[in-house]
This record gives C-alpha cells, structure tokens and sequence, in this order.
C-alpha cells in the first residue's frame, strides 16, 4: 500500500483565515464573487491536486477527513471530527463545521470524501497511484473517478467566502463532510449518530455534484426527482455439487443462474411500464472452485433503481418469484431454494420544487442565465443526500457543477461518442474553471438563503 502525507497547506496558500475574514469590507454584494472565487483558485488548486493524489475508500476516510477538519478550523469554524457510527457499531469519520453569525434560518451544506476502487488511467501529471486494502484485505486501487475531491475543494472555497462575508448574512453555517457515500451508508451513519440532536437541525440542505454531461463553468438545477433510489440485492442460486462429468448426479446452478440473469431482465422489458425509468442490473457472479466441479452455490449481486417505492417492491418480487420459478422447473429441492435479500439501499433523490427554484434564481443573479441550466430528465444513478432530508421534512436540493470541458462536450454530442463517466478510470473533471464556478453558485446560493 502506498504510504499518502495529509498536511495542512502553509497559511499563505489557504483559501482564507480568521484573521482575514475579520478584515474583510462590509457590505460586499455578491456581484463581486466571480473574481473573488477567481482569486482563490491557485491556493484551491493546490488543495484539489493534493485530494486528488490522496484517496481513500469509503468508511476509511481518516486522513481526508483530518484534512478537511483541519482547513476549517483555520478558517474559524467550530470542528467536530469522526461524526458518525454504522450500523456494525463502527465509527465513522464525519466532520462537522458550524459558523454561528447571529439569529436566523440554519444552512446544512454537504460535501462527500470518499473514493472508489478504481485505478485512475487519465495520465495526470497529480494521478492517484494510491492502493489499499479492499473488503476481503486484497489490495485494490483507489481513485477519486466520482470528483469527490472536487466537491470537497468547493466547499472549502464557499468556506472561505462565507466566513469573509459575515456582514452579508445572519444565522448559521453548518458544513458536513459526509463519509461512505459510495456504499450509500455515511448519511444514514451521521444521523444514527444523533447528527441533528448534537448540532441543531437545519432549515436548508444544499450539495451539489459534478457531472460530465454539463459543461465546466455551468451548473444544472432540476426539481423534482432528481436521482433514482438505489437498491442492492444479493441473490443466491443453491443446487447440488457434482463432478464436471457427471451432471446428471446433481443440479448445476451456474447454468440455473445463467438463465435467471436472462429471464430477470425481462422484469423490466416485460412487465414494467415503459414510462416508469427503471434498471435492473447483475454487476458480480460467484460460483465455482474448478472448471471440473460443479458447486454447490452462486452469488448474484444485482443494483435495481427506480423512482418509487412501490416499484421497488415490485421488481422485489418480481426478482424472488423468478429465481423461485427457474429453481422448481430445474427440479430444486425445497431447502435448497434461492434467496434474494436486501443488504443497502437508499431513496429516491428529491429536489424540493421551491428551494430548488430560489437555488436557480441565485446562481443565474450570480453567474448569468447562460449559465445556469434546467435539466429535463432525471438520471439514473443515485445518492444518499436525500436522507439527510428525513424523508422531505426538510427541504433539500442538490444541483449539478459542470465538469466536462466545453469543447469535448460539443464534439461528444455532434458524434454521439460519449466523454468518460463519473466512475471511469479515465474520468477528468475540467477543475479549472468547475471550481471558481462551484465556488461562485455555493456562495451566492448561501448569502441568498441566509440574507
């Protein structure tokens, strides 16, 4: 495993400090955040480059967390690390930053700060050469391929700005870098840790999350549903181990499990509502010891999205009544017949339709109508933001940053050859102008939901 060294950047190149914040003009409006942020790019890039460099995996956070924390507490805020337990009883490595500034609404912001396992191929002269020990202690790569480091750099950025600008706005700031959003597990821990009880409950929750299908200098507000919910499921095939030469003595659940992959995906083509987006997806196969074997079991591990509930449920069973069909016709004894269990999941995305519109109204006073876009259609993949928000009760938006560079983007859809995804090796957010963007709409948005 790579050794990684998270240090505090010198007072020269942090985005601010206490003391600079306390020097700040009063009454600054927001028309000059754009060469404000502009001003805190080369101290920002230093801080992006240096996350980039060092990723962890989700739930082993520590030392991003540490520096994060660390950044803040320069900044004045008031810090509080390893905010968080899971449900194995495991802590988390959380961080909470409050900036109290007089009476008024209470604003949760959330940046997430885990990686992914996956080995980053994008020839940066800061590529992530870091690897660590996977769930089952075999080394893995690491990369941030979602732009987590990004999101994180933004946050410190609108940190500076707000702690810069108390004369502009009345209540509190309330930061949270979420760990195991990956895994879909850090909001869930946060709160299990009496997230809200410890720290005071917000009125607003507002994240943002980079894309490569808005250009860099962009951002996209959406209402509405905005990220499907997220389901895994562990379905596990039982037949009858025998010899490789014999089948006949037993029943094969490679060929069983081969089959129940095909029929399942008629659950959607067939009986789902082709107007109801949904996916369901079979991402691992494990079965079998030896080519001349046939086991005893093979494990399926599916990811089903949808944007209700009641859908879920529905291709639930769908999925169980399948599995249970395939394994009678093959002649499967009844105590040996599969199973499919819920192990995560996590709802659906809702962006609240008036805070989503007063995020919108913001950045455009703050960046320009060309560039703040209103997305059409939701996506597919999902987040564990919306937790945060206990099931709507508070309102919660989270709005796309640009990330893909103009000009590629352009040429990505006159050809239809699509730009490298969030999770692709080769993914490479255009950081140079996403972060004084990202830094400029989180401000404004801010100012406007504290004035």
């Amino acid at each position: 495993m790579l050794s990684r060294v998270f240090f505090l950047l010198p007072l020269a190149l942090l985005p601010a400090t206490q003391h600079a914040a306390a020097q700040s003009p009063k009454g600054q409006s927001t028309t000059d955040l754009v060469q404000s942020a502009q001003n805190q790019v080369p101290a920002l890039t230093s801080i992006y480059q240096h996350l980039h460099q060092n990723p962890e995996l989700s739930k082993h956070e520590e030392q991003t967390s540490a520096f994060l924390a660390a950044h803040l507490r320069e900044l004045g805020y008031t810090v509080t690390e390893h905010v968080g337990k899971y449900a194995d009883g495991a802590q988390a490595y959380g961080v909470v930053a409050i900036l109290e500034n007089g009476s008024g609404p209470r604003l949760m912001i959330r940046t997430d700060m885990d990686a992914l396992p996956v080995q980053e191929k994008t020839g940066l002269d800061f590529a992530s050469h870091v690897t660590e020990p996977g769930p089952d202690g075999q080394p893995v790569p690491v990369a941030h391929a979602c732009g987590h480091d990004l999101h994180m750099t933004v946050l410190l950025g609108v940190a500076r700005e707000m702690a810069a600008r108390r004369a502009q706005w009345h209540g509190t700031l309330m930061l949270v870098g979420q760990p195991a959003e990956e895994v879909i597990q850090g909001a869930q821990a946060m709160l299990a840790d009496q997230l809200y009880e410890r720290f005071g409950r917000p009125d607003f929750i507002v994240a943002e999350h980079d894309t490569p299908e808005v250009p860099a200098g962009s951002v996209a507000v959406k209402d509405g549903p905005l990220l499907a919910s997220a389901t895994s499921i562990n379905v596990v095939i039982r037949g009858i181990g025998s010899h490789g030469a014999v089948p006949q003595a037993g029943k094969d659940p490679i060929v069983l499990a081969a089959e129940f992959i095909l029929v399942a995906q008629t659950i959607v083509s067939r009986q789902t509502d082709p107007r109801d987006p949904t996916v369901l997806t079979v991402g691992t196969i494990h079965g079998g010891t030896k080519n001349n074997i046939i086991p005893d079991e093979v494990d399926l591990g599916l990811t089903l999205r949808t944007f209700s509930a009641a859908e879920t449920d529905r291709i639930l069973a769908g999925i169980r009544r399948t599995a249970n069909g395939l394994a009678e016709a093959y002649g499967i004894p009844a105590d040996r017949m599969p199973t499919a269990t819920v192990y995560e999941s996590t709802p659906v995305t809702y962006n609240d339709p008036a805070l989503a519109d007063r995020i919108r109204a913001a950045a455009i006073a703050a960046l320009g109508q060309e560039r703040v876009i209103t997305p059409e259609k939701p996506v597919m993949g999902s987040e564990d933001v919306g937790a945060f928000s206990l099931d709507g009760k508070i309102p919660c938006v989270m709005y796309w940053l640009g990330a893909a560079d103009p000009e590629k983007l352009a040429e990505s859809r006159q050809t239809g050859i699509p730009l490298p995804s969030l999770h692709s090796p080769l993914f490479a957010p255009d950081y140079e102008p996403a972060i004084p963007t990202g830094v400029t709409a989180m401000t404004a948005v801010a100012l406007d939901i504290l004035k």
